[in-house]
């Protein structure tokens, strides 16, 4: 099979709003259709986010976003916010291939360091994660602006 990684493009809307609405549904999150909308413009304009899907025999079957940020001591560090597979496509080196891509972009950009999150209780992406990269025991706390 194979596997073929670009930008989002305007033709993926339909298959690309239904991989992200999966994605928010698998961490248990909702989102109003203007965030969806209101992302794809910004994944489109390259404003700052970017966005990659994975093509494997037609369809889109995987989505990565991710953005680059300054840190105290480097100018670009790049994080992968959401990765994202289609379970029927699962198991065939699909997220591997984006996370993959997605570092070769940091390297273009210079980035000093490129990472993820990922929820403790998703032990099938943290059996990749295992793989791909390195746990460096961080826990993440979130503190309640509104």
């Amino acid at each position: 099979m194979t596997i073929q990684i670009a930008p989002l493009r305007y033709e993926n809307y339909d298959r690309w709003v239904g991989l992200a609405r999966d994605y928010k549904t698998f961490y248990k999150t909702t989102l109003p259709d203007a965030d969806y909308e209101k992302t794809w413009r910004r994944l489109l304009a390259k404003d700052g986010v970017f966005g990659l899907g994975t093509i494997q025999n037609g369809p889109l079957v995987g989505i990565a976003h991710y953005l680059f940020h300054k840190s105290i001591s480097a100018q670009h560090v790049c994080y992968l916010q959401d990765l994202f597979v289609d379970p029927l496509a699962r198991g065939q080196g699909v997220a591997r291939a984006l996370i993959e891509s997605v570092a070769d972009a940091s390297r273009g950009k210079g980035a000093a360091r490129f990472y993820w999150l990922t929820q403790e209780h998703n032990t099938t992406g943290r059996a990749l994660d295992d793989k791909a990269a390195k746990y460096n025991g961080f826990i993440r706390y979130d503190y309640p602006l509104a």
